[in-house]
């Protein structure tokens, strides 16, 4: 495709080096071979010529009225006033119909059939389909056939020669869509601020959790530490603690038994005297 291209300017440039220096009838002759050339698809340059708008008010003047339908109309336009036109060839008939198809692709992206076969006079989708495919392979468009919901899906298309008038209308659409690219920017810069705000809010939030987790973590340490210095000081004073007052109990049980033991021991002694006498 590439390669194609290339000889195409190559083309363009030749014709446009020969037209430099023609006048009347040699003039509209290569007009015409411009119109037939493969891969010819841009007139604006050829037609901005002096000697090329001379013939507007001449005897050639049908020939310029082709060549700003090939530049700017469509086949259509040819049909309205084909009876003060020149005739065209075959080759001629394709590239304006190539043509047209890119005039309706930069309208609608999905073309149906039914609509191609109007605009471009054509009697059955085979040659509908055969004229897609060789606009294709021609680097004029690029899409697909969708043969089920007849209709043409066009991903590209080259782009047109545009007329004076048209200028302002190009113009104010480029100004919208600046506009439109401005707030866009704006509201993602928007966007961004915020995002970066609620960044440093959670950078925040992170560090005090670290914060008040490392603090928590020297409390468990210190107060681990304590408990274990205060267990492990004196271990058999602790031990001798725990201890006494089980000892105490056991001391105060025999004692009260032992009291008990003498009062019994004085009682019988009395009885014994008692009846000694």
């Amino acid at each position: 495709m590439s390669a194609e291209v290339k000889v195409t300017g190559q083309n363009q440039e030749q014709f446009l080096l020969l037209a430099k220096s023609a006048k009347g009838a040699a003039l509209a002759t290569l007009i015409h071979q411009v119109l037939e050339a493969p891969g010819v698809y841009v007139f604006g340059e050829l037609l901005d010529m002096p000697n090329v708008r001379e013939l507007a008010e001449s005897d050639f003047a049908s020939t310029f009225r082709l060549l700003t339908v090939f530049a700017y109309g469509t086949y259509a336009d040819y049909l309205a006033e084909a009876r003060n036109l020149p005739p065209l060839t075959e080759a001629q008939k394709n590239k304006l119909r190539h043509l047209s198809v890119v005039t309706l692709a930069a309208k609608v992206k999905c073309i149906p059939y039914a609509v191609l076969l109007e605009a471009l006079a054509l009697r059955n989708v085979r040659q509908l389909e055969d004229l897609v495919i060789e606009a294709v392979y021609a680097d004029v468009l690029r899409g697909s056939l969708d043969q089920r919901h007849q209709r043409l899906e066009v991903d590209y298309s080259i782009g047109r020669d545009i007329q004076r008038q048209d200028l302002s209308a190009i113009a104010r659409t480029l100004q919208e869509w600046c506009l439109g690219c401005e707030v866009v920017l704006s509201g993602i810069e928007e966007q961004v601020s915020r995002a970066n705000q609620h960044k440093e809010q959670q950078l925040g939030l992170k560090q005090q959790i670290e914060s008040e987790v490392a603090n928590l973590k020297k409390t468990i340490k210190v107060t681990t530490a304590a408990a274990a210095a205060a267990t492990s000081q004196d271990p058999e004073q602790h031990l001798t603690e725990l201890r006494e007052p089980a000892s105490g109990t056991n001391q105060r049980q025999p004692s009260k038994k032992a009291s008990k033991g003498k009062g019994n021991g004085g009682l019988q002694c009395l009885a014994i005297w008692s009846k000694s006498n």
